[in-house]
């Protein structure tokens, strides 16, 4: 088990565990507040049993919460990207995965892939980005459009943990 390197969830009270963990999850602190009051222990000091209580967390919301947090997270190389307005999280993430390096060529599919998913899908695609390049995403995104809308939901939420799970990582 992987233990933080910059805190200790257990020690927190309820105010700095939010604060610390309110983004872990894009723009959506409920995740950490549930997760705060299923109780305090030890074993939250591992990044792994932290990010599973987390993941049960978002697992067990109404679909509309889940929908909602899934709204929250950005186009991948959209408006927002474009214009600064990521989360820092999201910034760093794009960016890893030279997204940010995009031809106007590449934009272009982004934006149209963009628009299509999210005509077809009613919310944004999500991909965790980490180890990938733009290459690799926009083929994600070129296979994922032609999934059902159920699969694509649940994969979406698959991404999102994996996203938390990375963010913690970082931690």
């Amino acid at each position: 088990m992987t233990v933080f390197k910059t805190l200790k969830p257990s020690t927190l009270d309820r105010q700095a565990f939010v604060e610390a963990f309110a983004d872990i999850y894009e723009h959506s602190p409920w995740v950490a507040e549930k997760a705060f009051d299923l109780g305090q222990s030890t074993e939250l000091d591992e990044i792994e049993t932290l990010h599973q209580r987390m993941s049960d967390v978002l697992l067990s919301a109404t679909p509309a919460d889940q929908l909602a947090l899934i709204n929250a997270h950005p186009d991948l190389a959209g408006k927002a990207a474009v214009q600064g307005e990521l989360t820092e999280s999201s910034t760093h993430e794009q960016a890893g995965a030279g997204i940010h390096q995009c031809n106007a060529e590449e934009f272009a599919r982004f934006t149209e892939l963009n628009d299509a998913y999210k005509a077809k899908f009613q919310f944004p695609f999500i991909m965790a980005v980490k180890g990938s390049n733009r290459h690799q995403i926009l083929a994600a995104f070129e296979k994922r459009i032609h999934n059902e809308t159920a699969v694509e939901f649940k994969e979406a939420l698959a991404q999102i943990n994996l996203i938390a799970l990375f963010r913690l990582l970082q931690l």
